[in-house]
């Protein structure tokens, strides 16, 4: 059996992470739940975001399993944390990823920090991924073994005295890995995945048998914490407008006019509002030019100007298991629900790398996040420049 932790629980009020405290619990560890109050929409974006239902449900969770629960207000944080960090990204042209932003800053940062200071070994997340504890090389389990979700040896809590990977979780239809891709070693040290061993159907199984009455609630969609919610709905509250000139690419015919840049992002083939009056071509975006406010168009097309690249490179480069990769193969997740893909790894100055593609990749915007892969294990991410 794992040594026993305390541990508290990030309860959404869904599923998923209600079986990670389920799982916990019987398991023998010392479990309270906390839901994270991130965002209640003080400023009328039009949205579905319930939570104060989502708090309703995670107490009923929590009681029914018999542990502690409360509410941590993490609003300030979240808004100058994630919230500034997507509309400082698209008012500059950016494309951010405010989940991955939201697991780095919030749910193992912040959070983390609070549940430190409250006396918590760990935090457990409702999350398709699993860690890994790094094994020596005359480990008969291999190089790679689940971790007994124990807390690294004692060490004074400088991290870490034991080293941790993540790894894919097993249901890969709901793997979420990619969403972790910037986490730190001493983030990972102190999170645990219940679920990710399972699959979906599994969870709700599990979760039906335990009588928790979120068994069959549907999973949450939209912005991290946000709710349901339109992007462009939410940048028209924040963003003001700001017209240019919709160009086609490849001559620079001016075709209409755009409403503002942010409102579009590198591969959009939805919402351009230009006809192509060509049958069976499209126009998709494929690039956005300061000078002017212009967002470049062109024929969805493998020779369109700019959508596809077998080369590019990547900033802010974090490694969640430990040091930089040498150069050499890797895989790569370029966005989320894309397969790996493999891909030449070349270390550059100040956090940053060349990345040269075996196929073309399509559609790679400006601030979203490659995620970097040996296998299922889970190496570190990167941003698009």
């Amino acid at each position: 059996m794992p040594a026993r932790e305390r541990i508290l629980v990030a309860m959404s009020g869904g599923v998923d992470s209600s079986v990670a405290a389920l799982l916990l619990k019987q398991q023998g560890h010392d479990v309270a739940g906390a839901y994270m109050k991130n965002w209640i929409n003080e400023d009328g974006v039009p949205a579905h975001c319930p939570w104060e239902q989502d708090i309703t449900d995670a107490r009923a969770v929590a009681e029914r399993l018999g542990i502690e629960f409360c509410v941590v207000n993490l609003m300030r944080d979240y808004r100058e944390r994630v919230v500034q960090y997507l509309l400082d990204g698209y008012a500059h042209g950016l494309t951010p990823n405010p989940d991955i932003m939201c697991n780095r800053e919030i749910k193992f940062g912040v959070f983390r920090n609070w549940a430190r200071e409250h006396g918590y070994d760990a935090v457990a997340t409702g999350h398709y991924a699993r860690r890994g504890e790094e094994m020596s090389a005359g480990c008969p389990l291999g190089s790679v073994a689940l971790a007994k979700e124990a807390h690294p040896a004692n060490d004074g809590r400088g991290h870490p005295s034991r080293n941790f990977s993540l790894l894919e979780g097993a249901d890969k239809n709901k793997d979420q890995s990619y969403f972790l891709a910037l986490l730190s070693p001493a983030q990972l040290a102190d999170a645990r995945f219940p679920v990710g061993g399972l699959t979906k159907p599994e969870l709700r199984r599990l979760a039906r048998e335990a009588g928790l009455a979120n068994a069959d609630k549907k999973d949450s969609q939209g912005i991290c914490f946000i709710g349901q919610v339109k992007m462009t709905d939410f940048l028209r509250t924040y963003v003001p407008d700001h017209p240019g000139p919709i160009v086609r690419a490849a001559d620079d015919r001016v075709l209409g006019e755009h409403r503002g840049l942010h409102f579009y992002t590198l591969g959009q083939r939805k919402g351009i509002g230009i006809p192509s009056n060509t049958d069976g071509k499209n126009y998709v975006v494929v690039g956005k030019r300061a000078a002017d406010h212009a967002l470049l168009v062109a024929f969805e097309e493998p020779a369109a100007p700019g959508l596809f690249t077998r080369e590019i490179r990547v900033h802010c480069l974090s490694w969640i298991g430990g040091p930089a990769p040498a150069p050499g193969a890797l895989e790569g997740r370029v966005r989320y629900r894309d397969p790996r893909v493999p891909l030449e790894f070349f270390p550059g100055a100040g956090g940053s790398a060349r990345v040269v593609f075996r196929e073309p990749q399509r559609a790679l915007a400006s601030g979203q996040i490659l995620a970097f892969y040996d296998g299922e294990k889970l190496l570190g991410g990167g941003v698009y420049a």
